[in-house]
């Protein structure tokens, strides 16, 4: 009997043994082939732009490629619910912007954005701001509100699309400025701006990706979102200076999916806060007022809990919950 236990113990330790080895040494040749990383947004956007700097940065770290693949559309959610189908081999990571966490309280999906997703770094957030036309009569935020309160659901802005949090952000300023307003959803950043600049929108909620507009002069700058004015539009009030207790700069990192092995998770953690450090990607951020804000993967899988009890707030209290 003494004996047989004995035999049982071994052969579970050697079962034990033969399963961690093969895993730790996948994680140790771990990467043998180009990562794919997801983006949210289109190419040619401050997103995609930044995330391309970093992702460069880390294949260098890395010594393979890590490839950029733009999903743009569903409130830049498509990234991670393309992990939801990937394998959970480390060779595919996405951009999680904050919209990943509003999508249980307004979407029907069959996943979980907390259980089956494996947050690895959070890198950056946005800078945000409303912008009108050069040539709008809107000159500050008053003659906007102005003109809302005058033509009630007349006058039109775009966001980056339903849902994200240039659109939810407009809506609570409305709400609590007492008026209503026209919202068009784009895909990204790009056609936006396009849409702005060309007149066919009286204004536009986004990131700074509209920077470069403004810098040329074919659009005006009327607030900004960040605790403190940006560098870039020092003239550009915030929302509290406004009256508005709101600040939004929509943190977003990388994720990958529900069951990458930890070491594989902690390499990929490793070579892009070493990317994120690295000066090419602040400066890259720097064009659009965007900051690094680094959360290790406790951090951002701590950051998500919080995030996905604070949205449910911002859902109800806008009364776009999902029917039950």
């Amino acid at each position: 009997m003494l004996r047989r236990s004995a035999f049982l113990r071994t052969a579970a330790t050697l079962a034990a043994c033969s399963l961690a080895f093969p895993m730790a040494a996948f994680a140790q040749g771990f990467p043998t082939k180009p990562i794919k990383l997801i983006v949210a947004f289109p190419a040619g956007g401050p997103t995609d732009i930044t995330m391309r700097q970093l992702a460069d940065n880390a294949s260098k770290i890395l010594g393979q490629p890590v490839i950029v693949d733009n999903k743009p559309g569903a409130a830049g959610t498509l990234p991670a619910q393309a992990l939801q189908t990937s394998q959970p081999d480390g060779y595919t990571v996405a951009q999680i912007p904050l919209g990943v966490f509003r999508m249980g309280y307004t979407t029907k999906i069959n996943w979980d954005p907390l259980k089956d997703i494996t947050y690895v770094i959070n890198v950056t957030g946005y800078a945000f701001g409303i912008v009108v036309p050069a040539s709008s009569p809107f000159k500050t935020w008053a003659d906007f509100v102005a003109y809302a309160k005058a033509n009630p659901g007349k006058l039109t802005y775009g966001s980056t699309g339903n849902l994200t949090s240039p659109h939810l952000t407009t809506e609570i300023v409305a709400q609590k400025a007492g008026i209503e307003l026209q919202h068009v959803p784009y895909k990204g950043s790009a056609d936006l701006m396009l849409a702005v600049v060309s007149g066919q929108l009286m204004a536009a909620a986004d990131s700074t990706g509209f920077a470069p507009q403004v810098e040329a002069g074919k659009l005006r700058v009327l607030n900004t979102w960040g605790e403190k004015r940006l560098a870039k539009f020092p003239d550009a009030p915030t929302l509290k200076e406004l009256g508005y207790d709101v600040v939004q700069n929509s943190p977003f990192g990388i994720g990958a999916p529900k069951g990458t092995p930890p070491e594989v998770v902690k390499k990929l953690h490793d070579a892009f806060k070493q990317a994120m450090e690295e000066p090419s990607y602040v400066a890259a951020l720097g064009r659009y007022d965007m900051l690094p804000n680094y959360m290790s993967s406790a951090q951002y899988t701590k950051f998500a809990q919080d995030t996905v009890v604070r949205e449910k707030v911002v859902i109800e209290k806008l009364g776009l919950a999902k029917e039950k």
